[in-house]
């Protein structure tokens, strides 16, 4: 008896039916997001069906890797908490730009290897500057990332760009549905059906736009049943400067995501999260980062919607989610499933991705609701940051005349946003001359304390 109460509720093991349950929804809550990325960069490069398809399955694949990393851990990599992994968003433009300026998949697969080493290294150091990390910047950079991909979506709903019907109105009409049918699930559907209301909105939209001819699902005969990734399948990786100097500002972009998720997840299942832990989950991101190179997919972070959802559901096991990794392994190793995904028409995708970027940006709001904008800089930090971060995003020829490196760089709305976010809150917030702040507690009564950590709200640790 003593035994068991001294488990605590992250390391305990449910029933074998409670694990595959549990994780099975783990699964259906980020499946959508997770095969996003490959879908957004195979289109950009207008990669094959069977190109496409391969590049899904082995997200999947490591996808699946990556959790178990993380939630089972082994010496000091993982967290050791129920933490979900999936690519990120915030390497999507980036990567897009590096294949698409004459580097190809090789290029993206080079800079992302030296990503994921980089993030390996920096992890102990990133764990102890943790303070230099508040709410204030994970929010801004939260925000921006959902912000920016929302265009993504609306090409998405448009058709997809490029496609000769973009804009039909039948296009926007599918998307609309697929977007009623996710909020009327999320409203008025069981507990179980809300939780997978983006999916379920997918296979209701897909449904339908079977027998309008929106799609063709011609490649799912050709593709195999079974099939394993195989590493370096688009070819040996190619490391260039300037693709490298983009993806180690992602890199940043990435450490930051996760040091929110985890922090996030520690408090939800009373398990904080302390320096050496923190830098045990960003090395597994970095490990699964550099596998992600040479498997043929992207960097990975900690997805947020299962955040979430540990909250919802208030299961806690580690092991479930460990569970949800087994099965996207599964998954993985099923090229018929990548070939079924690669076929959803994209103003389905849209109208779930208005949710699903929607949501990123929300997420990134409810973190800024902890941040105290009284008495100091951190609102003129956002709205810098935001401005910086969308720029390129709402007017995207503005750094046409710059070079290329510097372009690959600020082109991402996501990378020059979180730079600006980082930048402005160490200059406002940690880098105040002594004398200044001593004259502001003379002007207006307040100690230096209060300028020290505006990061956060008041009260806040």
């Amino acid at each position: 008896m003593a035994t068991t109460a001294a488990v605590h509720p992250v390391d305990e093991v449910p029933h074998i039916r409670q694990l595959a349950a549990f994780g099975l929804q783990h699964v259906l809550a980020m499946y959508a997001g997770a095969v996003a990325v490959p879908l957004i960069v195979g289109g950009a490069l207008k990669l094959s069906p069977a190109d496409l398809a391969y590049l899904i399955t082995a997200d999947l694949l490591v996808c699946g890797v990556a959790t178990l990393i993380q939630c089972v851990g082994f010496w000091r990599f993982g967290v050791r908490l129920p933490v979900m992994q999936g690519c990120t968003f915030a390497a999507v433009s980036p990567m897009v730009l590096i294949a698409t300026t004459g580097g190809g998949l090789p290029a993206v697969y080079g800079s992302v290897i030296v990503a994921g080493l980089a993030i390996m290294l920096l992890a102990p150091v990133f764990g102890r500057l943790l303070r230099f990390f508040p709410p204030l910047v994970t929010g801004t950079v939260i925000l921006v990332i959902g912000v920016s991909l929302l265009p993504v979506a609306g090409g998405w709903a448009a058709g997809g760009v490029g496609a000769t019907d973009f804009g039909a109105p039948e296009n926007l009409a599918l998307a609309a549905f697929v977007l009623a049918v996710v909020l009327g699930v999320q409203r008025f559907a069981p507990a179980f059906l809300s939780r997978v209301a983006v999916l379920t909105g997918i296979v209701v939209g897909l449904a339908v736009a079977v027998p309008f001819g929106f799609t063709d699902f011609g490649g799912v005969g050709d593709a195999d049943w079974v099939g394993i990734s195989t590493p370096f399948h688009f070819g040996a990786p190619e490391f260039r400067a300037s693709a490298i100097a983009s993806m180690l500002v992602v890199a940043l972009v990435t450490m930051t995501e996760t040091t929110g998720d985890l922090i996030a997840v520690g408090e939800l299942t009373g398990r904080p999260v302390e320096p050496r832990p923190l830098a045990d989950g960003l090395r597994a991101d970095g490990l699964s980062t550099v596998l992600g190179g040479v498997f043929n997919t992207f960097p990975y972070t900690a997805y947020a919607q299962n955040v979430g959802l540990v909250g919802l559901t208030r299961v806690r096991s580690r092991w479930v989610v460990a569970a949800a990794g087994g099965i996207l392994v599964l998954l993985g190793l099923l090229p018929k499933l990548g070939a079924v995904v690669a076929a959803v028409p994209a103003p389905v995708l849209g109208g779930a991705g208005l949710v699903m970027f929607g949501t990123v940006a929300a997420s990134g709001l409810r973190t800024l609701a902890r941040v105290d904008f009284t008495g100091n800089h951190n609102l003129t930090v956002v709205a810098v940051s935001v401005a910086v971060g969308l720029l390129p995003v709402g007017v995207p020829g503005v750094y046409a005349k710059f070079p290329d490196w510097f372009q690959t760089v600020m082109n991402s709305g996501i990378s020059a946003g979180c730079l600006t976010a980082i930048v402005l809150n160490l200059l406002f917030n940690h880098l105040p001359a002594k004398a200044d702040r001593a004259a502001v507690g003379q002007d207006t009564g307040a100690g230096a304390e209060p300028v020290a950590v505006p990061g956060a709200a008041p009260g806040a640790e």
